[in-house]
């Protein structure tokens, strides 16, 4: 093998993790309120993609923090807010959702992000569908 190949390879290796791809996915949220007359369909964007991850075969020899579950979360994010619209005067109209401005491979912060991922289909309409940009 030539050096350069070896140097290139080994330079990958360590430094992988930078050139992973987590990054700002776009992504429609569903949302809907019983007493509005209408579901919205907000667009914005979500931390979304591949992280790289060491999971030892020797889980049972090695402590917890030798062990890494990385996943693709937020590094910056910021909060929008949208008009759900056909609310009653009574109801909050209102709706806050985050909006990723830059991800990161890092621990699941479970303050601000759902670390489990389910089969269950839960972002749909039930109601007529307004669009909100």
């Amino acid at each position: 093998m030539s050096p350069f190949f070896v140097m290139s390879l080994l330079f990958g290796l360590a430094f992988g993790q930078t050139a992973s791809l987590c990054a700002p996915s776009e992504y429609t949220i569903h949302v809907e309120k019983r007493e509005c007359a209408y579901c919205l369909a907000i667009n914005t964007t979500i931390c979304a993609g591949f992280c790289m991850t060491r999971d030892s075969n020797g889980k049972k020899l090695l402590l917890k923090s030798a062990l890494s579950q990385n996943v693709c979360t937020y590094k910056e994010m910021l909060y929008q807010t949208a008009l759900i619209p056909g609310c009653p005067h009574h109801t909050i109209p209102y709706y806050s959702y985050p909006v990723a401005v830059s991800c990161k491979c890092g621990k699941c912060n479970t303050d601000y992000s759902d670390c489990v991922r389910e089969r269950v289909r839960t972002n749909y309409c039930t109601k007529p569908q307004k669009l909100y940009n």
